[in-house]
This record gives structure tokens, C-alpha cells and sequence, in this order.
């Protein structure tokens, strides 16, 4: 059975700044000059990272004044732990019933 998932929403998330920007805001909601603070990367960076991540539907943004507040939706972080609790389901299932293609 083959799985259907979002690769590019896994892509968006593998790089590490992008999770640590995720990890950091899944604690607390924050405005860019927080992650610049926190992460150490420079500001023009760190924009182009969270426009990605808002493009992805990863975080959504709350304006504050003259600052923009950034903070995770949850359930895009459900809906990616519940694929890789699928994906472990399929993998069990596999290795229980010993499943493996024959070499030509």
C-alpha cells in the first residue's frame, strides 16, 4: 500500500533553521526581531525563511502595531505526526508479515 504524503511540506521543514523557527514558535508567539534574537541569523534571512513557512500554511502572522507576531498552526504539525504515525503503522505491518519484492 503506498502512502500518500506531503513531501513538500516535509521539504519546507528539513531545513534546520526553518525547524528551529517552527520549534521556537510552537513555545511562544513571537515577532521577527525575537528570532532574530533567538537564532542568530540575520534578518533578511530569517524573512525569507518565514515567508516560506507562511506560504506553506506552517505559521500565520498577527499584526501588531508596527511588528507582525508569528505563531505555528498546530494542526499542520498534527497532520504531519499523523503521517509519520501512519507511515510507522504501514512499516510495523511490513516487517510483521515479512513483505519484501523477490529480485528479478
Amino acid at each position: 500500500m503506498m502512502m500518500s504524503v506531503d513531501t513538500d511540506l516535509f521539504r519546507v521543514l528539513a531545513d534546520p533553521l526553518r525547524l528551529q523557527i517552527v520549534t521556537l514558535l510552537a513555545k511562544e508567539t513571537l515577532c521577527a526581531t525575537h528570532l532574530v534574537e533567538e537564532t542568530g541569523a540575520k534578518q533578511t534571512n530569517l524573512s525569507n525563511h518565514l515567508k516560506v513557512l507562511r506560504e506553506a500554511g506552517v505559521v500565520e502572522t498577527e499584526p501588531c502595531g508596527r511588528f507582525v507576531y508569528y505563531r505555528v498552526r498546530p494542526e499542520v504539525i498534527e497532520a504531519i505526526a499523523g503521517q509519520f504515525a501512519d507511515l510507522a503503522r504501514t512499516a510495523r505491518a511490513t516487517a510483521e508479515a515479512n513483505l519484501k519484492r523477490a529480485c528479478p
